[in-house]
């Protein structure tokens, strides 16, 4: 069901150790000591339900050595709060944590930030806002306040609209450290951010295309991360992607070797867990739990429909949304056409929305965006463009207008809703074709979704309006030449994806497929 990703073991993820004689030390077991400075050391905190077991295992010297800390729910026997102080942070974070009502720290910034603090590198799995920006913000900010120097952390993100939403975090948390932070992303006049780089701010956020080519075209742009502290992948899965491999090589080359990276996501790959144990640090994995998960505070429902009246029922939900006490609603889609489509049609109808996709460009993609969060449309119709880290307090549901071929992006579109605690619905609307996807997701996810309750009659009394406005969407997209510009842009994607070699691989994948049913 997930996506393969192809991991060659000698990626430059983590900067490896120089090489040593082998140890001839025996098998030790401790639960406080690591093994010798040769010796590649991997922590694990496997959060499983809130318990307080610890199961401490030590391989031999020359093997890494992992240790498994199980925390269950239900021994509150040695259960403390924790504050922000305890974490070892500075007066002035603690301060900034209570002025943005932040009153305690979630379980991945309990586990994770001492541990940065602590020099090591870390992957870090957790539920969609359960708070791991401020997990890796936090201690960076706090060591930059120490040793003030630009370039001091590098983030890596795999959209433009969580990378201007990683620097808005950044800046709040480092408000009182007059904080120079700068986004790199595609779309945006690159002369500006070669000057902006140049100036070496503390903390650079970028996508990985535009922070490639500025780096391979301006000599002196590589020697501005020549002493960069941090390296920080969030969504580190779909960073990781094959898709990304060349332009991650070119990052990885310009950092220094003495780097701590580390990675936070969602949804766990197993090759995240591989690259971790080339870290030459030692590592700590803390994992929230198993598999994928949706928090509990999710409301899970489908409603199974034909495919060819997926627009009235749609229009029927959005005008049901005042009644329900939704605030405001992101509809996601599969393609960028069914994107701008449904704009139209919705549009045509009096709805307000806001359309977030691909083939937009960068200052149109951040006027919908702001237009959403602002609060002045109640809407927001996106590609999977959207479905990763976007926080947005108001939004009350996600529906799933085209179901998602993989477990993890159901995951994390789900996950813009019922966030930090708040309740949320997710509806998946499911046609006939949609039916085993949608048994895989139960499966995997561990719920089993209800049937979304509502009347076929008075759905469908709305048919004769959304069938004229479809017709007349149709003859606007015609219009705007959308299907043109869309022919054009994937024959340019094939020639990019043939130029990096990935066209083969995708096909040899294609036909392992093939081949194993």
């Amino acid at each position: 069901m997930d996506q393969d990703v192809l991991v060659d073991k000698d990626f430059p993820l983590f900067s490896k150790p120089p090489k040593r004689s082998k140890p001839t030390a025996t098998t030790s077991t401790t639960t406080t000591q690591n093994l010798e400075a040769n010796t590649p050391n991997i922590e694990k905190s496997i959060n499983l339900d809130h318990d307080t077991t610890t199961t401490t295992q030590n391989l031999e010297a020359n093997t890494p050595h992992i240790e498994k800390s199980i925390i269950l729910d239900h021994d509150t026997t040695t259960t403390t709060t924790t504050t922000f102080a305890d974490l070892s942070l500075a007066e002035w974070a603690v301060q900034t944590c209570k002025e943005l009502g932040m009153r305690k720290p979630t379980p991945v910034q309990t586990h994770c930030i001492p541990k940065i603090l602590a020099g090591c590198d870390v992957l870090g799995l957790a539920q969609t806002g359960s708070g791991k920006t401020a997990a890796f913000a936090l201690p960076i900010l706090h060591r930059l306040a120490e040793d003030p120097f630009g370039v001091f952390a590098l983030v890596v993100t795999p959209t433009r609209e969580l990378a201007y939403q990683l620097a808005e975090q950044f800046r709040a948390l480092g408000s009182c450290l007059n904080l120079r932070c700068t986004v790199v992303v595609g779309g945006m006049d690159m002369l500006s951010q070669t000057q902006t780089l140049m100036k070496r701010p503390h903390v650079v956020i970028a996508t990985p295309g535009r922070i490639k080519v500025l780096l391979e075209e301006n000599p002196d742009i590589p020697a501005v991360f020549s002493k960069t502290r941090f390296l920080v992948l969030d969504e580190a899965d779909r960073v990781l992607d094959v898709g990304f491999e060349e332009e991650l090589r070119v990052i990885f080359q310009c950092l220094p070797r003495n780097r701590q990276t580390l990675l936070f996501s969602a949804t766990m790959t197993s090759d995240l867990e591989t690259l971790l144990e080339l870290s030459a640090n030692k590592a700590y994995f803390y994992k929230a739990y198993e598999g994928f998960k949706t928090v509990d505070t999710l409301k899970q429902q489908y409603i199974f429909i034909p495919k060819n009246v997926k627009d009235v029922y749609l229009m029927h939900v959005l005008s049901k949304m005042e009644d329900m006490g939704v605030r405001s609603a992101i509809i996601f889609v599969s393609t960028c056409r069914s994107c701008h489509f449904l704009s139209l049609l919705l549009e045509e109808l009096e709805q307000e929305v806001a359309a977030l996709h691909s083939f937009k460009s960068q200052s149109l993609r951040l006027a919908a965006l702001h237009r959403f969060k602002s609060g002045q449309v109640p809407v927001l119709l996106a590609t999977d463009v959207a479905s990763r880290g976007l926080d947005i307090p108001t939004v009350d549901l996600v529906i799933n207008y085209d179901v998602p071929r993989f477990v993890r992006d159901y995951t994390h579109r789900v996950g813009r809703t019922a966030r930090a605690g708040r309740g949320g619905l997710a509806v998946s609307f499911v046609t006939q074709n949609d039916v085993d996807l949608i048994h895989e997701i139960e499966a995997d996810v561990g719920k089993q979704m209800e049937a979304f309750e509502c009347k076929e009659n008075e759905v469908l009394s709305d048919i004769t309006t959304v069938y004229k406005a479809k017709r007349v969407a149709m003859m606007k997209m015609m219009d705007d030449g959308f299907d043109e510009k869309a022919n054009e842009r994937k024959k340019q994607k094939l020639k990019t994806l043939e130029e990096k070699g990935l066209l083969k691989k995708r096909s040899k994948k294609r036909n392992r497929d093939k081949s194993a049913k």
